[in-house]
């Protein structure tokens, strides 16, 4: 980047960081949990583990249980043991904590109170199989991620391969449940918040072999499981109006919609209008990319919906139907397709997940310029290509124009700010 570039990208740094800042789960979590009545343990996973039970430590409690968050999240807790374990992809450690969950809420009776923090990635956090072995549950996954499918669509999978997802941690346990929940996808669903160990679940074994259809993938011992759970040989997931939820209150602390407003009233603050799009986009970072250029050229041609300057901030989970060898994410993606169809007019952006990995990369987004095509020219690099193979990650490390944070310790879905001039 040249100097200028440089520091118009600090600005869309700052903002990314003061929206995570303004979204810690930690006194959020603080404030809840002095009201509760009497918890007697507590079982947190994903990628907010950490500051979540900081909350609890905040606010004086000292309960028996543990968290288990990804690999490389965690910090240090005074008095919470956190362990750590697979992601995307669940391991051994996934497992054991799962069992260990299992085990801690078989243990408590009516007169307990059953304290869940749950925040995204907990899918991977908490593996309990039922069905199928780790190995097969791991390969699974991974064709999942890499089909395209949207993230209802997988957990409903997931759901009805495991003995701790998809409302059965909450059938598992004789105590009253209070889950406080950070969301990470669109919409804010409990049922699909790391696949709602504690909520109902309105998916069936019929919807989930329907995914597997879908998505043409094998998967020979899944799809043996699913289908004696659709001839009714197996126990469903507990369903909306199942009794065993009048003990159950799940309840969204932090959502999307928090980052994206915290990430808009920085650029406020510094005296930019802003229009914030949505925090519920879902589909290939392909087209969001497309309806995203089309929007800034509607603003710079027609003044519309708004005039410049001005800030575009969005949100959501977009997919990516990964098709080539290379590395990225779907921010990173987006980035990438926006400069695609913008060609020559280009734009300031920076697309990134809150949680500081954005997809199979060491990297939590990228940042676009209205010079990246140009100087992506003098280097000698074929947008075209790397996107063929789906190596955003690549195009944007040449540039050097990666968002590097590392672990966030937070899990809010993706930011995407766009600074028309």
């Amino acid at each position: 980047m040249n100097p200028m570039q440089k520091d118009f990208a600090a600005h869309l740094r700052s903002a990314f960081d003061a929206a995570l800042e303004r979204s810690n789960p930690r006194e959020v979590v603080r404030r809840v949990v002095e009201e509760l009545d009497s918890p007697s343990a507590v079982l947190a996973v994903g990628k907010a583990a950490a500051p979540m039970l900081a909350g609890l430590e905040n606010a004086g409690l000292r309960l028996p249980g543990f968290g288990v968050t990804r690999y490389g999240h965690g910090q240090r807790l005074d008095h919470y043991e956190l362990l750590e374990a697979g992601h995307p992809l669940p391991d051994q450690a996934s497992l054991t904590a799962a069992e260990r969950a299992l085990e801690l809420a078989r243990g408590l009776g009516r007169e307990d109170h059953l304290l869940v923090l749950i925040s995204g990635g907990g899918s991977a956090s908490w593996c309990a199989p039922w069905g199928l072995e780790l190995a097969e549950m791991q390969e699974l996954n991974r064709a999942l991620l890499a089909s395209g499918a949207g993230i209802a669509e997988i957990n409903a999978v997931r759901k009805h391969l495991s003995r701790i997802k998809g409302g059965r941690l909450a059938q598992a346990t004789r105590a009253r449940v209070t889950a406080l929940l950070v969301s990470d996808v669109p919409g804010d669903d409990v049922n699909t918040i790391a696949s709602g160990p504690t909520a109902p679940d309105p998916t069936t074994f019929a919807d989930a072999l329907a995914v597997l259809e879908r998505y043409r993938i094998p998967a020979p011992a899944a799809r043996a499981h699913l289908e004696r759970g659709a001839a009714g040989a197996l126990l469903e997931t507990p369903k909306p109006g199942d009794p065993l939820f009048t003990r159950v209150h799940n309840e969204v602390l932090l959502a999307n919609y928090d980052l994206l407003e915290a990430a808009a009233n920085y650029w406020r603050e510094a005296g930019w209008e802003v229009l914030v799009l949505s925090d519920r986009f879902e589909g290939e970072a392909r087209e969001l990319a497309r309806f995203h250029a089309a929007l800034v050229q509607s603003v710079r041609a027609r003044r519309i919906p708004a005039a410049p300057p001005m800030v575009l901030v969005s949100g959501g989970e977009a997919t990516v139907t990964v098709r080539g060898a290379g590395r990225g994410g779907r921010n990173q993606a987006f980035l990438a397709w926006l400069a695609h169809y913008l060609e020559s007019e280009g734009v300031w952006a920076l697309a990134a997940d809150s949680d500081g990995i954005d997809g199979n990369s060491d990297a939590a987004g990228a940042f676009l310029t209205p010079e990246t095509l140009a100087r992506a020219a003098a280097l000698g690099l074929d947008l075209r290509a790397y996107l063929e193979r789906d190596d955003s990650h690549g195009f944007f490390a040449e540039l050097g124009d990666l968002l590097v944070t590392g672990p966030t310790h937070n899990n809010l879905n993706d930011l995407r700010m766009i600074v028309i001039e």
